[in-house]
């Protein structure tokens, strides 16, 4: 998994701007930010722009721009910066202080774009040349395989680190008017905490199944109706975490390095090399770097693939677009081959084989929690977010891919006579 010595949870080199970006004064407040960060910019000859990017549904995004005079688009975008603040409410199911160590950890291995400073609710960070993904793109033959190699990179080199839980220092207070967010009701609550950290007994925490528990701990409680789903939601975790949690796997301790978050938007397709001549290179497969590591947590790689497959439907939760069982098995055996030339692990053809088929049996099994996952999620965000996004009703579609997957797993679906859902027969479909 590689080595830890490198990079020391909770220990960062990297610069705090106390300021605040405030989405009321949207451009004032980031030049306010940009200007401290780069103060050259502020009397140096050319125009300071901003660009909105509007893929993501949790925080805001903006590119900032110095045009100066005899520079080309490639060379203002090498001086670019992403400016990324947080959605209100957001810290209570993101670890933000963990999203930082995430970046910092990724950067040392070349798989993140250098963060350059932090402010009171986001960070400032170099802007990766390429184009964005779309769902589309990501069923798209050399966009998935190149997917497939680069998740195999994240999950084989970079280590799975435990968080160093410290007191919250007296100012940490946060402010709902300045938008800093506060801390997590998890870290004020010591016992709360440690409830949080023991869900999966023997698996170092974070991991995908402290998220989830800290998540359902965060759902509104504010009708019985809401309790009793609370108190569903926890029955299931339960059950999931003493099914799933001790499942032999990839990597250390049955666990990987993850993303976490794979959608289309935050897959960047790399440019082709420049060639002497001016023309782009002709390459005969494509790159693909990923961002927002907001998510990106240790988890089993079956998780963290088949959340990817989801994506696959984008937003809208196209079922009939998901991969079928040979798309998948494909991915598989590109990622496997990627998998185990990063960890300089020789296979043989029957060997690789092997450990593809039982990874493709593995994600498999695992289809059904990442709607689960996002189910929890998105009942939190229909509660705090500002976006104009219907968290309510994707919680329902999400959480049903959860049930269809357990009615077919245990068999209910058939004895009771339902027909097959759109999602599970595309999984079962062959081509």
């Amino acid at each position: 998994m590689g080595n830890t010595d490198g990079m020391k949870a909770g220990a960062s080199k990297v610069r705090f701007i106390p300021l605040t970006y405030n989405q009321a004064e949207s451009q004032t407040s980031a030049l306010r930010l940009i200007l401290t960060l780069r103060p050259e910019w502020e009397h140096s000859d050319g125009k300071i722009e901003f660009i909105r990017f509007t893929d993501g549904i949790t925080n805001t995004l903006l590119k900032v721009v110095k045009k100066r005079p005899g520079l080309n688009a490639e060379e203002v975008d090498n001086e670019a910066v992403l400016l990324r603040a947080y959605g209100k409410g957001t810290d209570l199911i993101i670890d933000r202080e963990r999203e930082a160590q995430n970046h910092e950890l990724l950067m040392q291995y070349n798989l993140a774009p250098t963060l350059l400073a932090r402010f009171h609710n986001g960070m400032l960070y170099r802007f990766i040349r390429g184009a964005v993904t779309s769902p589309a793109d990501l069923r798209t033959e050399e966009i998935w395989r190149a997917v497939a190699r680069r998740l195999a990179q994240w999950h084989a080199v970079v280590p799975c680190l435990a968080s160093i839980r410290e007191p919250l220092s007296a100012e940490i207070n946060g402010s709902e008017e300045l938008g800093i967010p506060a801390p997590t009701p998890s870290r004020k609550d010591p016992a709360l905490q440690a409830a949080i950290d023991s869900v999966a007994p023997g698996k170092p925490a974070p991991n995908v199944w402290t998220v989830m528990q800290k998540w359902i701990y965060a759902l509104p409680l504010g009708s019985d109706a809401e309790k009793l789903r609370q108190a569903n939601l926890q029955k299931e975790l339960t059950r999931l975490v003493a099914e799933f949690s001790d499942r032999p796997g990839l990597g250390v301790n049955s666990q990987v390095f993850a993303h976490c978050d794979l959608l289309s938007g935050n897959v960047i397709i790399q440019p082709r090399p420049i060639g002497p001549t001016g023309a782009t290179t002709p390459s005969p497969i494509e790159t693909v770097s990923f961002i927002d590591y907001e998510y990106a947590t240790p988890s089993p790689a079956a998780f963290d693939i088949s959340n990817h497959f989801a994506e696959w439907g984008g937003f809208d939760c196209e079922h009939h677009l998901l991969p079928t069982r040979s798309q998948r098995l494909d991915f598989i055996r590109e990622y496997i081959r990627s998998y185990f030339a990063h960890l300089g692990s020789e296979k043989s053809q029957d060997e690789a084989e092997a450990e593809a088929q039982q990874l493709f049996n593995e994600v498999d099994i695992y289809r059904g929690i990442p709607g689960f996952y996002w189910g929890i999620w998105a009942l939190i965000q229909a509660q705090i977010s500002q976006i104009d996004f219907d968290y309510a009703s994707y919680a329902e579609i999400r959480l049903g891919e959860y049930w269809a997957w357990r009615e077919e797993s245990d068999g209910s679906r058939a004895a009771s006579g339902k027909d097959l859902g759109v999602r599970e027969k595309r999984w079962a479909q062959e081509v």
